[in-house]
């Protein structure tokens, strides 16, 4: 499986080929699997190409036949195909204007062993296939329920999702006694086993549904899910996935986001455990003033090149760019953090006449200059309370430290 990282990088280059089209049917998208030789490939392509000479439309054929003759120079450079296959994007991506069309190629190997073959040629690139390969497929069942109400979540990567609540109607204990008091408790526990059958029919309707569960996780502040569990009101098949029993303080849908707290070890290798786990190492040394964390681009920057950063926090919302410049007016060369699509201007003269020889997001520039040092990468998401934190308080960017400065 690719690494958190990994997946970062190919997510965000597979939504760039998503937004890409082609003036007609004339995108390529090649999908060659494990263990299929090169010149199977090449013979296919130069089919391919002899049919791709008889398109009527000129541009059309003339993009078509430029792409498969690209393709086909690139697989030159291959002996073999690569241990988990190739894949391979190439054609004519339209510009804003009409007419104003460039030639691309993208060359990758897939992050998981490839097993089947596509040539496709379409007025957008196939992605499909790889997006299939990076989606989240491990997914944990979350069941809080006490005497007077229940909820069920469902936790997948980075998202805690509470799918539904509902209230139980068992009214509280009877005061009075006599035998007045012993009718009131038998109905009560009718009610009560009536309750815990629709539990059981909703958490039965809700994770039967899920192809991909690992595991489900119950919890409650009373000893109602010890009941419930032990009663036959879950389906057996769903009963043999329950991971773990957790006492927690609250029901309801604050019940569901303590009950994945309380079990973290059980779901250590989940992104949201992972991410709320270091957001909050990170807010606990600085809220100690350990010395062991820091924030804000330049002071992240500056650690990472000194090698001094364990662990590195990025927001998956940054979407600034790193711009390398040289001014035309003064001759001034320098660098500066901008936000996509920003006018840049020389920090010495001001003039925007510039020559840009270079840019990068800075998500990939920290994160490559974490990669140097060993420092572990963690990009944070939204979804929780600790990850929107990082992005409006501290910038989208933090990090833990080895030593103290």
């Amino acid at each position: 499986m690719p690494s958190e990282l990994e997946r970062f990088r190919l997510e965000r280059f597979l939504a760039e080929l998503r937004g890409k089209r082609g003036r007609g049917t004339e995108l390529i998208s090649l999908y060659i699997p494990a263990g299929r030789p090169i010149s199977d490939v090449m013979n296919v392509l130069r089919s391919e190409y002899s049919a791709a000479s008889n398109i009527k439309d000129r541009t059309t054929r003339h993009h078509v036949l430029d792409a498969l003759t690209t393709v086909m120079q690139r697989l030159k450079l291959f002996r073999v195909t690569p241990p988990n296959g190739l894949v391979i994007f190439a054609g004519y991506v339209a510009g804003d204007a009409p007419g104003d069309e460039s030639l691309e190629i993208h060359v990758l190997e897939p992050p998981e062993k490839l097993r089947v073959w596509l040539y496709r040629c379409d007025s957008r690139f196939y992605t499909e296939i790889l997006e299939d390969m990076i989606a989240v497929k491990e997914v944990y069942g979350l069941i809080v329920v006490d005497r007077g109400e229940a909820a069920f979540g469902l936790l997948k990567g980075k998202s805690l999702e509470v799918v539904k609540e509902i209230e139980s109607g068992v009214p509280r204990k009877h005061r009075a006694g006599g035998q007045s008091a012993r009718r009131f408790e038998r109905i009560i526990e009718q009610l009560v086993h009536e309750f815990y059958k629709r539990v059981g029919d909703y958490a039965n309707r809700i994770f039967s549904n899920v192809p991909d569960l690992k595991g489900i996780i119950v919890g409650g502040p009373g000893p109602a899910k010890e009941e419930f569990l032990k009663g036959d009101y879950l389906h057996y098949q769903l009963k043999e996935k329950v991971l773990g029993v957790f006492d927690i303080g609250y029901s309801g849908e604050a019940g569901i986001y303590e009950l994945v707290k309380r079990a973290e070890e059980l779901l250590r290798d989940v992104q949201y455990v992972r991410e709320r786990e270091a957001m909050n190492e990170f807010l606990y040394h600085l809220a100690r003033d350990t010395g062991l964390a820091t924030y804000g681009e330049e002071e992240v920057r500056r650690m990472l090149q000194i090698g001094a950063v364990r662990l590195l926090l990025i927001s998956e919302k940054l979407e600034k760019v790193r711009v390398y410049y040289r001014c035309r007016a003064c001759g001034f060369e320098s660098e500066v953090t901008v936000e996509e699509g920003a006018v840049v201007k020389c920090s010495k003269c001001g003039s925007n006449d510039l020559e840009i020889t270079g840019k990068i997001t800075m998500v990939e520039e920290l994160a490559r200059l974490a990669e140097q040092s060993g420092a572990e990468v963690i990009i944070v998401s939204t979804e929780t309370s600790e990850g929107k934190e990082l992005y409006r308080v501290f910038g989208g960017v933090a990090a833990i430290l080895r030593f103290r400065l």
